[in-house]
């Protein structure tokens, strides 16, 4: 059974650079894990759940802030394992130190008996567009060119501008 997931892209603006904040997945499996392996906050819907409740809910339950603001509705994209997922992005200035992310419990090491719990999120920054293309899961790249695209963002423009000074 593939189960959907919907969850929110905070973005902002910092020396008129466009960056996102992207959460880094916690327990044994992501140690030492950094390409790749990032992602914009989402989870799973739960039943009867609407895509953006359930956006919502995980936002505060991976990153521990609430949502307040105009959302912007990025679409959906079906990932590689057929999952799709649903993100809006909203303009929030997040500090990513004060990230606080629920937790679960698994056994660690396998087999052992011996049951951990993990964060489920350990840690969360800020990544300019770029940076942010190289961090994340491979199936959400696509989120990032459509949050550049509904801003009219350029960052060429930018870079032009800031080497004229």
């Amino acid at each position: 059974m593939i189960l959907d997931s919907a969850g929110i892209l905070p973005f902002r603006f910092k020396d008129n650079r466009l960056e996102v904040m992207l959460v880094h997945p916690g327990g044994p499996f992501w140690t030492g894990k950094d390409e790749r392996a990032w992602s914009i906050p989402k989870g799973i819907f739960e039943e009867g759940e609407s895509p953006l409740k359930a956006a919502k809910r995980e936002f505060f339950e991976e990153t521990g802030s609430q949502i307040e603001g105009k959302l912007m509705d990025l679409g959906e994209i079906k990932q590689p394992s057929r999952k799709i997922v649903h993100i809006w992005a909203l303009e929030k200035g997040l500090d990513e130190t004060e990230v606080v992310s629920n937790t679960f419990t698994m056994e660690w090491p396998k087999k052992s008996g011996i049951m951990k719990e993990y964060p489920e999120i350990d840690k969360a920054s800020w990544f300019d567009v770029s940076q942010a293309k190289e961090k994340l899961h491979k199936g959400q790249v696509g989120f990032i060119d459509r949050l550049i695209e509904a801003l009219g963002y350029k960052p060429e423009n930018i870079d032009r501008e800031s080497k004229k000074k």
